[in-house]
């Protein structure tokens, strides 16, 4: 029987193991470790991948809930003048993309990327049969 298994001993039926918060916490930071697997942590532990997942997901919306952080307001201007006559924030491209293929090549790019030779790596990064790089 596994860590998180209890036998009935009258009848040989499996019960719901009832998991401490500690030992959840613990078992969730383990699957975050670098290089972990979630399939290998909880085959180590006894609970069914699944249910990590759900207790990873459960725990994530309960700390943004925690959160004692409030939103960040921008303040907000309405005007009737032409939008041309109102000064940029910035005349520069905000924001990067990453992107990860199937075969695990990274291509991060920023928000001003050439769309077109874009599209072209990324081809020629997912052919199939392909060798070394590019």
């Amino acid at each position: 029987m596994s860590d998180g298994e209890e036998a009935d001993g009258l009848q040989g039926r499996r019960r719901r193991q009832a998991w401490s918060i500690d030992r959840k916490r613990r078992i969730i930071a383990e699957s975050f470790e670098p290089g972990a697997s979630v399939a290998e942590v909880a085959r180590h532990h006894g609970v069914n991948a699944n249910l990590l997942f759900t207790w990873r997901r459960q725990q994530g919306a309960a700390k943004m809930a925690d959160s004692r952080e409030s939103p960040q307001l921008v303040p907000v201007t309405i005007t009737t003048e032409p939008v041309s006559s109102v000064a940029a924030v910035t005349s520069e491209p905000v924001g990067r993309m990453e992107i990860v293929l199937g075969a695990g090549e990274r291509i991060i790019v920023g928000a001003d990327v050439d769309t077109t030779a874009l599209a072209r790596v990324i081809k020629a990064l997912s052919r199939p049969g392909r060798t070394g790089p590019v």
